[in-house]
């Protein structure tokens, strides 16, 4: 067998070991807040259907999850620009891969919704493999870098959810090899060929198109070039003058173009209601936290270990803990070892600093943001994928870079071993990174309640409402089929407490809730859930129940009884 044989076979290896974990139970838990929005908005439905103030039964709440074989792409860019704050290109993607696989109900629609991201998250494996090799021009250091990328929980993560970030990463990966490209040409001193600039601006727009923090790993690259023009204009001050920087120069006024045209859509984002979570922290008083959870972050594109607290005893997390920690410090020395022997060698130096200043300048846009404008960027894992490509191709170059100059079996089993089992951590959703459970929440209420409940939230935006859709999605496609046929389903209703957006304020719709409680004869169980306005259930008897007072998958929850009416 040739060494290209074995090259191509072991990448197989690698794609194959990637697609099991990515699609491995694909359609396990029900949707969270934001794949309701992505699925609705990819269906070509909208959120303002939904009756707010009401009582509502679930087959009403999940309407906009509910397939409408007659809409077309301008549905999905007019109710995504109107109800949200992200660019189309991958809704439109979303939207043209479930006509591929009509009719969707249940199940299949939530397998097929989020089977186009873990498709996404399969390239980018052989994609990271040509953008190493371009970087450094070595097949086992590609390799490496296409291991990882298979194996690492955070790219398993983000590839299981029906969401955008995996396209994000595939056009980072793209525009990170013209970069590389650029770099390499400009240490000769040669003119990037016009077909790649092209190219490298169709990128840079398509990927501002397709999520907006696309623009932080743009601002990163330009970082990049700005620390080189100027070493070069310090050794000549004619170099920025040369044809191979007027092609640079040529990419950043295009991407600026790409760029321009969203820029009425983002001042409006600014103050969007859907955006303000990222304000809800105090970063400046509470500085050590973002600092934190970046490590958290950077250590779960490696290794993630079991450390989901709800469902996990405390001395499995503890476990965890001490074994990540024991892996961190012996991998970290592995890391720096092979980092200085390949600083030893001259040849692609050039391309591995740019990179460096890559992952700086864009970690230093994540704590500008988080604490010289107070929108903590860190709070969310899946933003990190702006970089999360740079990062994979450095850990191989290290770990390529000393495993080449001291081989080493047990490094290469253990890293195998780690990876599989983080990989099913990920899949058994035994991690941390797991947004809002519904499949948590679901069965408490139901094994608590004896009688017809009623679940209430207040009500900002279509995030809330996503909330409820996972909940009335676990009852009706989850604990539903479950319930013995000689007993009548569970099935709760739902009311959405709207804020005014006059007042700002929740009073008229809690006031209606207690008027509607009033007018059930019948003894109910009360949920508020995400509750965040007092209500007054004096006038109805309604008795806080101790037991039922309390947060799980991320939802807090409280339970009233109230008894029937006379």
């Amino acid at each position: 067998m040739t060494q290209k044989s074995r090259q191509i076979l072991l990448l197989l290896l690698w794609i194959c070991l990637g697609t099991i974990f990515r699609f491995l139970n694909l359609d396990a838990l029900p949707p969270w807040t934001d794949e309701c929005a992505t699925i609705a908005f990819s269906l070509g439905n909208s959120f303002q259907i939904i009756p707010l103030n009401e009582i509502i039964n679930p087959e009403v709440l999940l309407t906009p999850l509910t397939p409408d074989p007659t809409a077309t792409v301008s549905d999905v860019v007019h109710h995504l620009l109107t109800e949200s704050t992200h660019p189309p290109v991958y809704f439109v993607l979303a939207h043209w891969w479930m006509k591929l696989f009509y009719p969707l109900e249940g199940q299949k629609l939530i397998w097929v919704a989020r089977s186009l991201s873990a498709f996404f998250g399969v390239i980018a494996i052989p994609a990271i493999y040509f953008c190493t090799k371009l970087a450094v021009n070595s097949p086992f250091v590609a390799q490496i870098s296409a291991a990882i990328m298979a194996l690492s929980p955070f790219a398993i993560y983000l590839a299981r959810e029906a969401r955008h970030y995996t396209l994000g990463i595939l056009l980072v990966i793209a525009s990170l090899s013209c970069l590389i490209k650029a770099i390499q040409l400009l240490d000769k001193r040669a003119a990037l060929p016009f077909w790649i600039c092209l190219t490298w601006i169709s990128i840079n727009s398509l990927g501002i198109a397709t999520h907006f923090f696309f623009s932080l790993t743009l601002l990163a690259e330009l970082f990049v070039f700005l620390k080189i023009g100027w070493n070069q204009f310090h050794k000549n001050k004619k170099n920025l003058l040369q044809s191979h920087w007027r092609r640079i120069f040529l990419v950043i006024l295009g991407t600026l173009i790409g760029c321009l045209v969203w820029l009425p859509i983002l001042a409006s984002i600014y103050h969007s209601p859907l955006t303000q979570w990222v304000a809800d922290g105090e970063p400046r008083i509470n500085w050590l936290e973002p600092i934190l959870r970046i490590f958290l972050w950077w250590l779960s594109m490696l290794i993630l270990l079991p450390t989901a607290f709800n469902n996990l005893s405390l001395w499995i997390v503890v476990i965890s803990g001490i074994i990540t920690l024991t892996f961190v410090i012996f991998i970290s020395a592995k890391l720096i070892s092979g980092f200085k022997l390949f600083a030893q060698n001259q040849e692609n130096r050039l391309v591995i600093q740019a990179l460096i200043n890559h992952i700086c300048g864009a970690t230093a846009l994540f704590l500008l943001f988080t604490y010289g404008l107070a929108m903590d960027l860190t709070l969310a894992p899946r933003f990190q994928f702006i970089y999360f490509p740079t990062i994979v191709v450095i850990l191989a170059v290290s770990l390529g870079s000393y495993l080449q100059k001291k081989p080493q079996k047990l490094i290469v089993k253990l890293l195998l071993f780690l990876g599989i089992i983080s990989g099913l951590t990920v899949v058994n959703n035994l991690g941390y990174l797991q947004q809002h459970r519904p499949d948590l929440l679901a069965p408490i209420i139901q094994e608590i309640s004896r009688n017809p409940v009623l679940i209430a939230t207040t009500h900002k935006h279509h995030g809330q409402t996503g909330r409820m859709i996972g909940l009335a999605w676990e009852f009706t496609y989850e604990i539903s089929p479950r319930t013995n046929q000689s007993e009548p389903s569970f099935s709760p209703q739902f009311y959405l407490a709207h804020r005014s957006p006059e007042t700002r304020s929740y009073d008229t719709s809690v006031k209606i809730l207690s008027n509607q409680l009033q007018k059930i004869p019948f003894p109910v169980d009360l949920w508020l859930v995400d509750f965040r306005a007092e209500i007054d259930l004096e006038a109805r008897e309604c008795k806080a129940n101790s037991d039922s007072y309390s947060r799980t998958g991320e939802y807090k929850y409280k339970l009233y009884r109230c008894p029937s009416v006379n």
